[in-house]
């Protein structure tokens, strides 16, 4: 099969992301030494400063993480909602969805901490050893991608005219960054060289662990902390087309640490694949893992119309049953009678309905939501953040209208060591066009709590102390035990189902990282979208134009509302693996949108 670049193989190190500066700087941090943990560390605090539009440092980052002969866990740099974010209050607003920009979205910053924690426990290196590649970018500047630029000049008239911070740093005198234009932020590498020099002065003559904790104690309640709680309380412009304050406080900052879990697994096809739990969406790689009969064969006749309608049905049960809630009923979800059930579901034909399932005989209950029956523009599929006026897409960018209404999207790192360490990650959030910038740190707040519904008693309602269920959901897949695949995507409602045809690819078409990540995509929109407005396009199904001709006609006789984007339109696949009889290292980057690319020896 054609493959776009080969894939990478070594023995000492790999990495892949979603931009070529953060795979590199994460080698690097191997090159000098480091693990995994440590690389993977470097490299999310670059994508903050050279994915500005994608991620930032206020947003969240699951994490999952395989140390060489220890068991795969879950560290979430998710965090939930303040104590102040009740559903009464936001419905006293007047609001009857989350607004999907400004301060009142913001959910408690989970990013910095995880990614702290992370360090401590499992990495060798220095807060100031893995944060250096940062502060250089963000000092001496990175030449932007064209996305940056096509975001900002697209939300030009709302930093002009409110949030006039954000047009300081991203509109300087009046033109937003061209491509390969040194962007620089002195305010993040200011608040970064701080944070080290605050950090080394409260840990003087103390090691590595307690200069993190200082780190830590600093972001919640220190400079750091006191600053997002103030820019928290000035109410800003939102898609609701009114001036909100969040509900942030310093006191759900300094609450907040990021926490180790187990994570969910299922077995299939002769692979135990690990994701994290139902406060995201990951149990829907599973649940469509478990919906596929026996003896599916990769792209056999009607390949794409049954994994369509899995996902939707998939879809249909995280609406239903998902959320960071005490009763999710999983293992009812993923048990062979209910998904017997759910498989026969699948007919020959497109279905246009929402169709949860009864697990142990519980009734669904669904969210309100609303139904989008415009013309699906080519490329769609990001997490959208407003309705209203058609807003241009592009798989590769975020879209902004004037008024805030935004298209974004996330970021993804995977590392894996000579030492047979592994993880993956997908930062998200804090986005540049999400929440006006906070101009003494370089960042802004970020928007999860959009992703929460307005309505009580629902598993994924706006609760305080609540995780809002995320879309971020990395994998990792083991064979006999061993971690030997690391993978993610950017994507939204997307990110499982582009990973499930990647992971398909591999485990069902033998195709090497490369090849899987190269080969042709697609996604379907038939469910409640998780980004404002929740908007669903029953029988939706968007592909990129590669499937052929024929695929393409078979879907549409079956009855799907085909959307044909452009030939590299789906997914931002990244993707590490090691074979532990050999110790080789293996790795693949996605081509789509310029950006991602995998690096390694």
């Amino acid at each position: 099969m054609f493959t776009t670049r080969p894939t990478l193989q070594g023995t000492f190190g790999m990495v892949s992301s979603t931009h070529w500066l953060a795979s590199q700087s994460a080698m690097a941090v191997l090159e000098d030494g480091g693990n995994a943990f440590d690389a993977a560390v470097a490299a999310g605090f670059v994508l903050h400063v050279v994915e500005p539009h994608l991620n930032g440092p206020a947003g969240e980052v699951p994490i999952l993480l395989a140390p060489a002969g220890g068991p795969v866990r879950v560290l979430c740099g998710q965090g939930p909602a303040p104590a102040g974010a009740s559903v009464g209050h936001y419905r006293s607003l007047g609001l009857d969805l989350v607004p999907g920009t400004g301060p009142l979205a913001a959910a408690v910053p989970g990013a910095f901490d995880a990614w702290m924690v992370l360090l401590r426990d499992h990495g060798t290196k220095s807060p100031a050893e893995v944060l250096k590649y940062a502060i250089g970018y963000a000092e001496h500047g990175h030449p932007a991608v064209a996305a940056i630029g096509t975001t900002v000049e697209a939300v030009r008239t709302l930093f002009e005219t409110e949030w006039t911070a954000s047009a300081a740093l991203y509109l300087p005198a009046g033109r937003a960054p061209w491509p390969g234009a040194l962007l620089r932020n002195p305010a993040l590498a200011a608040t970064w060289r701080r944070l080290l020099r605050e950090a080394d002065a409260q840990a003087a003559g103390s090691g590595r662990e307690e200069r993190i904790e200082a780190a830590r104690r600093i972001w919640r309640s220190g400079f750091i902390g006191e600053a997002l709680a103030a820019a928290a309380a000035r109410p800003a412009m939102d898609t609701s087309g009114e001036r909100h304050a969040s509900t942030l406080t310093g006191d759900d900052l300094a609450g907040y640490e990021a926490r180790y879990e187990p994570p969910l697994t299922y077995d299939r096809f002769g692979w135990t694949v690990c994701k994290p739990g139902p406060w995201s969406q990951g149990p829907v790689f599973a649940q469509q893992l478990a919906l596929l009969p026996d003896g599916f064969g990769y792209e056999e006749p009607g390949y794409v119309h049954t994994l369509v309608e899995g996902a939707k049905l998939a879809m249909a049960d995280r609406e239903a049953w998902y959320g960071d809630a005490t009763e999710v009923p999983v293992g009812a979800l993923l048990s062979p009678a209910y998904n017997a059930g759910r498989r026969a579901l699948i007919g020959a034909d497109a279905s246009y309905e929402l169709r949860p399932g009864s697990p142990d005989g519980r009734v669904p209950r669904l969210p309100r939501f609303t139904v989008d029956s415009t013309p699906q523009a080519p490329g769609t599929g990001e997490p959208t953040v407003a309705s209203g006026e058609p807003v241009a897409a592009s798989v590769d960018a975020p879209t902004v209208a004037a008024d805030g209404r935004t298209r974004g999207d996330t970021c993804h790192v995977d590392v894996v060591d000579r030492w047979g360490n592994m993880v993956a990650a997908t930062p998200s959030g804090g986005w540049l066009q999400s929440s006006p910038l906070i101009p003494e740190l370089g960042f802004p707040l970020g928007t999860r709590l959009q992703m929460t519904w307005l309505e009580e008693g629902l598993p994924n309602s706006l609760t305080p102390g609540r995780r809002p269920r995320t879309t971020l959901s990395p994998s990792m897949a083991l064979r006999d035990g061993e971690p030997v695949l690391a993978f993610g995507t950017p994507g939204g409602d997307q990110q499982d189902q582009w990973s499930l045809h990647f992971f398909l690819a591999v485990a069902l078409g033998g195709l090497g990282l490369q090849e899987a990540i190269d080969a042709p995509g697609w996604h379907t929109d038939g469910f409640p979208g998780s980004f404002h407005p929740r908007a669903m396009r029953p029988g939706s199904v968007t592909v990129e134009s590669r499937l052929g001709e024929r695929a393409i006609g078979e879907l549409r006789r079956r009855g799907h509302q085909v959307t044909v984007g452009g030939p590299w339109s789906e997914g931002r696949l990244c993707a590490v693996a090691r074979d532990p009889a050999t110790g080789v290292l293996s790795a693949g980057a996605n081509p789509r949108g310029m950006q991602g690319y995998a690096v390694g020896r």
